[in-house]
């Protein structure tokens, strides 16, 4: 899929002609990018608006409060952004422009322009930052400018700066092509690869994933700004799924034909198949597993939740027994709308080792759409990737107590089978496959 991506922003170029009137300012006639929308009509600030606090404090604020502090901000943004000959110019005082509208999983392009000395940036989610600047200001170097434009500045644990330097000279135009999937960013810049599906961390919540949705908002930072060109295409449910299914997808073997139970063993009598998709039948279910057992793994695999729906993932399950408790441990398919869902531990929830870790929420799709979720287990660690977001990561050897009390007696079983632990809810899967590791690989 990355390949398709290139090519698409390496004929950016095909899309835009540019003429240009001095050194400042610019204007260009443009097609809009086949599946893209304008975000900026180039007429007027219609569909952005100023930046209120960050989205952990706005999610705090009462609604008068937010709204009082949205109308400030507004007129702010309208004092210090305008429109010069279709272009997006920010006079460098102020504060960040944002979109109107949240965004999930997206592409990006946008062409933008800085003096020599510049300094912005591109939030994504409302979550700092696609760094831009001068990569020839000496004073940036020590905060690795040299390095070039499309770093995520704020990362600490992942990839932080870019893989080459493709900026344009300050004074010039460039073009940015992003894609964002769950936590991982693609850029472009100038058509060069500098993030190759990269995580991007949580800046004002480091314990956590990056935010599923959030505002698109370019960076104020004292200096003069041009924006122009901007286009988006939200990416829905079922082609992110399909993207992040085929990413690094070499080795990965079928475990489920889409016709029938070949190659699984255990509750058949709870499940039906039928047209690629494996149920538990409502009212019945049981542990059905695959008759091969894995010790190092990755499975990846869609499922559908129906409301309220209640299933679970076994892990090295012996093929007796309960999955939590015989099994090195039950991973969590729990509906965010569950009856009582309030009432229950946290390592009840989805994607949470039952009983022993809880995973982090507020990352399913709602109820009867379809999810990707990847599962890698290595030892005793187990790792939870849902819709593209790492919502568990844990050893269960450094658990020390359970929901019940002691931990579970097999949590560091090291082989077993692989199955679904039904709870009589109409939960369905399909596209599951699995990948066989050595016990070194990450």
């Amino acid at each position: 899929m990355v390949t398709g991506h290139r090519m698409r922003a390496l004929g950016i170029a095909t899309l835009v002609t540019v003429v240009c009137l001095g050194t400042v300012h610019c204007t260009a006639a443009t097609k809009v990018p086949k599946g893209f929308a304008p975000l900026f009509n180039g007429k007027d600030l219609s569909g952005w608006k100023g930046l209120v606090e960050n989205p952990k404090s706005r999610k705090a604020m009462p609604e008068e409060e937010l709204a009082k502090a949205q109308a400030a901000a507004d007129a702010l943004m309208r004092a210090h952004w305008q429109v010069v000959d279709g272009v997006l110019e920010y006079d460098g005082h102020g504060n960040s422009l944002c979109t109107a509208k949240d965004y999930g999983d997206f592409e990006l392009y946008i062409d933008w322009k800085i003096k020599p000395g510049g300094d912005s940036g591109i939030y994504l989610r409302g979550s700092p930052q696609i760094q831009i600047w001068d990569p020839e200001h000496e004073p940036f170097f020590v905060h690795g400018a040299d390095q070039g434009s499309g770093a995520l500045w704020n990362n600490q644990k992942y990839q932080r700066f870019p893989l080459v330097k493709a900026d344009n000279p300050a004074g010039e135009w460039n073009t940015f092509y992003i894609r964002m999937i769950g936590e991982r960013v693609t850029v472009q810049l100038n058509g060069q690869v500098v993030m190759d599906n990269v995580i991007m961390e949580n800046f004002w919540q480091r314990d956590r994933p990056i935010y599923p949705r959030g505002q698109i908002e370019l960076q104020h930072h004292e200096h003069k700004l041009w924006f122009r060109n901007i286009y988006i295409r939200e990416i829905g449910a079922q082609e992110a799924n399909q993207i992040l299914s085929e990413a690094n997808g070499q080795h990965f073997d079928k475990v489920f034909n889409g016709h029938d139970f070949d190659g699984w063993e255990g509750g058949k009598s709870g499940y039906h198949v039928a047209d690629g998709v494996l149920a538990c039948k409502k009212g019945d279910g049981g542990i059905l597993h695959t008759q091969k057992q894995y010790s190092n793994f990755i499975v990846r695999l869609e499922f559908k939740l129906p409301p309220g729906g209640n299933n679970g993932l076994a892990i090295r399950y012996p093929g007796h027994g309960s999955a939590h408790v015989d099994g090195m441990t039950e991973l969590q398919i729990l509906g965010d709308d569950y009856p009582d869902i309030n009432d229950l531990d946290p390592r009840q929830l989805h994607g949470s080792a039952y009983g022993l870790v809880a995973a982090h929420q507020g990352y399913l799709h709602a109820a009867n759409e379809w999810n990707f979720q990847q599962v890698t287990v290595i030892g005793s660690q187990i790792k939870v990737e849902l819709n593209g977001f790492t919502i568990l990561d844990t050893n269960l050897t450094e658990v020390r107590e359970s929901k019940d009390g002691g931990v579970y007696p097999n949590v560091q079983r090291m082989s077993g089978h692989f199955g679904f632990v039904g709870h009589g809810d109409l939960v369905a899967f399909r596209n599951i496959s699995i990948k066989e590791l050595a016990a070194e690989q990450p």
